[in-house]
């Protein structure tokens, strides 16, 4: 048998590592940080327990890759749905999608999502990653699309505003309502309430801060 060709190594090496951590997102989701061991995911993977080593230095900064992937997957996923806007509100729209992929992920992967969060905040931070760098690049992306006159000063803010907006929607025990929070971005970013994928109901009205959802809708004018 001839030896396989650099390139087809090459796409060996990066099936596995998606293997890992779509592996990664999947135990951790199920069953949280510190009961999902390095084997558990290397055995869910298909891979040898020393390759998840071999990608990573360990555990932490794997789960912060697998989750910025599937950050990065889902947050393409809704720029990319139909119909995608050519003129006009474009970049609102981008804008608006980017806002409700972000959210949804909290709303949907709440102990996933808390876990990287709470990850963070450790002394390493951010894990510079080719996931990393492709969140960033669609949400730059997003930036200048919207229209902005500084992206360097406005992509830090918009991830920022994002990353609070998570931190608040998953405070155990006092989280803020999604559509609190999203009126909040919408207004400070000008858009329309019925662009991206809008919640069920009416936008909460202003001095509804912190009720149920349900509540806000019914008590607003």
């Amino acid at each position: 048998m001839s030896p396989r060709s650099p390139s087809v190594n090459e796409e060996l090496r990066r099936r596995s590592r998606e293997r890992l951590l779509q592996a990664t997102v999947e135990l951790v989701g199920e069953r949280g940080y510190e009961a999902t061991t390095l084997g558990d995911i290397a055995d869910r993977a298909g891979a040898a327990r020393g390759l998840v080593s071999y990608y990573f230095p360990g555990k932490r900064q794997l789960l912060q890759s697998a989750v910025h992937r599937l950050m990065h997957r889902t947050l393409e996923s809704a720029l990319e749905r139909e119909p995608v806007p050519e003129t006009g509100a474009a970049g609102a729209e981008r804008l608006a999608r980017a806002i409700d992929a972000i959210l949804g992920l909290a709303r949907d992967e709440p102990l996933l999502m808390r876990t990287h969060m709470a990850g963070i905040l450790q002394a390493e931070g951010f894990v510079q990653c080719p996931e990393q760098r492709r969140l960033a690049e669609l949400l730059r992306e997003t930036v200048v699309r919207y229209g902005s006159g500084d992206v360097d000063r406005d992509y830090p803010l918009l991830r920022a505003l994002l990353m609070g907006a998570v931190f608040a929607l998953l405070i155990p025990g006092a989280p803020m309502p999604l559509a609190t929070l999203r009126a909040e971005l919408f207004q400070r970013y000008g858009l329309d309430w019925g662009l991206g994928v809008p919640p069920c109901g009416a936008p909460p009205a202003p001095g509804t801060e912190g009720r149920p959802d349900g509540e806000q809708a019914r008590r607003a004018p």
